[in-house]
This record gives C-alpha cells, sequence and structure tokens, in this order.
C-alpha cells in the first residue's frame, strides 16, 4: 500500500467515553476510517504509522443521525464507519507524540 493511502484510511481517533473505558480495559483504540478502507488497509495502516503490533479489529458502520432543524426539516448527518484496534499486549498508542 502506498503511503498516501495510509493516510487516507485513518481520519482521526474517536474520543468518547466508550473508546477510553475500552482503552483501558482491553487495551484497544477508536478510529474514525474512510468508508471504503478494509480491515486488511486499517491494519498494515495502524501498524505502520504507529509501529505497533495489532493483534484484531472490529470494524463498523455507524448511522448518521436524523435531527430536527428550528423550522422543523428533517436533516440526517452523514454516516461513518468506526474501527476498534486491540493491539498486542504491553504496547499503547500515545496520541501526544503525534505531530
Amino acid at each position: 500500500m502506498n503511503s498516501e493511502r495510509l493516510y487516507n484510511v485513518l481520519l482521526a481517533p474517536h474520543v468518547s467515553e466508550k473508546s477510553a473505558i475500552i482503552g483501558e480495559l482491553n487495551n484497544q483504540y477508536a478510529f474514525k476510517v474512510s468508508k471504503d478502507a478494509t480491515k486488511a488497509e486499517i491494519k498494515t495502516a495502524v501498524e505502520e504509522l504507529f509501529d505497533v503490533v495489532v493483534v484484531g479489529l472490529q470494524v463498523l458502520n455507524v448511522k448518521g443521525k436524523t435531527k430536527r432543524t428550528v423550522r422543523g426539516k428533517i436533516r440526517t448527518r452523514p454516516s461513518w464507519k468506526k474501527v476498534y484496534v486491540r493491539l498486542e499486549e504491553g504496547q499503547e498508542i500515545d496520541f501526544a507524540d503525534i505531530g
């Protein structure tokens, strides 16, 4: 996989209360990824960008929420893809060092 695709697969770390809990308990990290990314591409991107060993990952599609505006129109937020990445014991990703 070329280096340009590596940077386009992972969009951002997904920070939430649930992702913080699974990070502490199961050594997992959550990321927002490109909608057309495959498991193999995600695994390669995480391993090469963060220099860690990926044991497993779970990919899921998050459906966009339907919201109602002040004037009563119904809008739908865009759908997106999320991945939970499990790392080998003793390894971690430090997002503070990324720059």
